[in-house]
């Protein structure tokens, strides 16, 4: 099945090019000039990856990705900016609101191809790893013997918020938007985490929660806010 792209430009010609491009490379490829088109296209057919320009009139790229960034269903959805905007402070402004990839105008077609199937390869490898992660867990199975995890320690009801959708095996960012937190917050929760449960890795810290879930949820009434 061919995956899909929605490419965003207020520049006609580049639309046609560049899609005509992509479907010969394979793609199915959607259209849109507006970043409103773009939402509402969202909304009916969820792209693979979205390619965006940033400068357009009323809202430009940079609203488009602050938008789906602040939605669970299309915060995952990986997003390249295609734009004329060379400096460094565009890219960095483009890389800390979320976007996957920055390539400048004018461009080589064969780079945005090699940044759309590693993405692409990136999406497959998260979502493999996911299923064999939930098809492998077998909580009777796991040793926790090395955890040697004092039960006095206090998990706050953010760290807890974290942990059970560690457990569910959410990456950090997708964690960072379900609660509404910053990438830098989750970082520091994943942490402290870590720290508390003396395990040495997200795999093992998910385990941990797995297996101790009922006591953890027992200990509700000790536990502070941070």
């Amino acid at each position: 099945m061919k995956k899909h792209i929605l490419f965003l430009d207020d520049d006609a010609s580049l639309r046609d090019s560049i899609s005509s491009y992509l479907r010969s490379e394979g793609f199915s490829v959607e259209t849109v000039s507006t970043v409103k088109m773009a939402l509402q296209t969202i909304n009916i057919n969820k792209p693979e990856i979205i390619i965006a320009d940033i400068m357009m009139p009323e809202l430009n790229g940079y609203d488009l990705i602050q938008i789906l960034r602040m939605n669970d269903i299309f915060a995952s959805i990986p997003l390249i900016f295609l734009t004329a905007k060379g400096m460094t402070s565009d890219r960095i402004k483009g890389y800390k609101l979320g976007c996957n990839a920055y390539l400048v105008k004018p461009f080589n077609p064969d780079e945005l191809i090699a940044i759309i199937n590693s993405l692409l390869c990136n999406i497959k490898l998260l979502k493999n790893d996911y299923i064999s992660y939930n098809n492998n867990i077998n909580p009777s199975s796991i040793d926790i013997s090395s955890y040697n995890f004092n039960y006095h320690d206090k998990f706050t009801l953010k760290e807890m918020e974290v942990l059970s959708l560690l457990s569910l095996g959410l990456m950090n960012k997708e964690i960072a938007g379900k609660l509404n937190f910053s990438l830098r917050n989750v970082e520091k929760y994943v942490s402290r985490l870590l720290k508390k449960t003396k395990t040495r890795n997200r795999t093992e810290l998910a385990q941990f929660a797995w297996k101790y879930k009922d006591i953890l949820r027992a200990n509700d009434g000790n536990r502070t806010r941070e």
